[in-house]
């Protein structure tokens, strides 16, 4: 679980974004953080039972800071208001496909996939969809994977408008190949966070995500 004193911090800190208040209440943000990382390694500890490419990983390799790059933004709040954590071989700098947790009250949802790969990893990803979409199919159509995420993610930011090129409009995986990430990701309420099964329910997530990591970093084998 989450400890309710996590949850406030972040409150608190999306209603007071800047660095005079960050540095005042530095010491509760230091607590969440530390709460937030107990929590990722709890989950990385166990999910590795399964999954033998996130063994021995740590959960500061995989959390993001909270300072934001504002160099480029409009938006020139110094503070990410949320903690989020990339699971996956390497770490949050891997450009693999991975599991991700992402704590933002109101906001929060659990999940993963590969966002928005280089060209020529969409590339490789596309086609091991399309020469094995009877077992991409069964992965994204089984029980656990409907129960947990219905679909992938098909906004209208993360698809195109039409097939790519170097495939047929007809062809039976079109859907998918239109997509620009492969993502699966289901909301967290805020009750959820702070019950005592949350580890446990995130596992049921990532493991019904399983098959479609290791479907999804096989392309790159």
């Amino acid at each position: 679980m989450i400890q309710p004193a996590t949850i406030k911090f972040l409150k608190d800190l999306k209603k007071n974004n800047n660095k005079s208040w960050f540095d005042a209440n530095r010491p509760r943000y230091e607590s969440a953080k530390k709460d937030f990382e107990t929590f990722i390694q709890q989950i990385i500890d166990k999910l590795a039972k399964s999954d033998e490419t996130i063994q021995g990983l740590k959960a500061k390799d995989c959390m993001f800071r909270i300072n934001r790059d504002v160099r480029f933004a409009k938006d020139k709040s110094p503070y990410k208001t949320n903690f989020g954590a990339s699971i996956n071989k390497g770490g949050k700098k891997s450009s693999l496909a991975g599991y991700y947790f992402h704590l933002e009250p109101g906001e929060s949802f659990i999940g993963g996939g590969i966002w928005m790969p280089q060209p020529k990893d969409l590339a490789q990803v596309r086609q091991e969809i399309d020469y094995n979409f009877k077992e991409f199919k069964k992965i994204t159509g089984s029980v656990s994977f409907k129960k947990e995420y219905g679909d992938l993610y098909a906004g209208e930011d993360a698809k195109l408008q039409r097939v790519p090129k170097g495939y047929e409009i007809d062809n039976p995986a079109a859907e998918y190949l239109k997509l620009k990430s492969m993502l699966a990701m289901k909301p967290i309420p805020d009750s959820e966070l702070i019950a005592t099964n949350l580890v446990k329910k995130s596992l049921q997530a990532f493991q019904a995500l399983q098959p479609l990591i290791h479907f999804i970093n096989g392309s790159f084998s």
